[in-house]
């Protein structure tokens, strides 16, 4: 075991994310901001999907990994320190999806890919945990379906269009992007 050259993520990078959401004029309906808003979550996305692509190589063993997944969690769902309510809800929205990206990642490298069902099963199911309010039961469930998107099960997010909105389909929406990050894990540049 060869340890990484580089860190997957830092707290710096994070920071600059947060830094260019405090300088720009955020409108979630406006196609800019709403971009910004993907990019920062997809960026976590790929430094978790790069962790898991190392301990798939052998690069990094089980412990090492959930280390680094430990950390980043840590750095992105630190509380925000924005005044502005509007932006410390958004970026409270993009936190929330990547809950359930670190909780599959974890649960992947821990126990491997839960296949009692079907990945669509595993999300109806946390969406009727959900609505009985077992939110610990609902997070358990859609890690279970992140962890087969992991394995390369297709996600299709049609699957949460008829799903009332809630935290299931926050937590989906996390693992589109996680998703996106294990087919084409580019870098997205915190600058501009």
């Amino acid at each position: 075991m060869s340890a990484p050259e580089e860190e997957f993520y830092s707290e710096e990078r994070w920071q600059n994310w947060l830094d260019r959401l405090a300088d720009e004029e955020i409108d979630p309906e406006e196609e800019d901001s709403a971009r910004l808003l993907l990019n920062l979550q997809d960026d976590v996305a790929i430094a978790v999907a790069k962790i898991i692509a190392a301990y798939d190589d052998g690069d990094i063993d089980d412990e090492e990994a959930l280390e680094e997944l430990a950390d980043i969690r840590e750095v992105v769902l630190a509380e925000s320190d924005f005044a502005d309510e509007d932006k410390l809800m958004l970026v409270d929205g993009v936190q929330t999806s990547l809950v359930c990206v670190f909780y599959s990642a974890e649960q992947y490298i821990a126990d491997g890919v839960a296949e009692e069902t079907s990945l669509a099963e595993y999300v109806h199911a946390a969406a009727d945990a959900e609505a009985e309010e077992d939110f610990d039961r609902a997070l358990g469930l859609t890690a279970c379906a992140g962890t087969q998107v992991i394995d390369g099960e297709e996600l299709d997010m049609e699957l949460v269009e008829d799903l009332e909105y809630g935290l299931v389909t926050e937590w989906v929406n996390g693992l589109d992007s996680l998703q996106s990050a294990l087919s084409d894990p580019e870098v997205i540049e915190d600058e501009d």
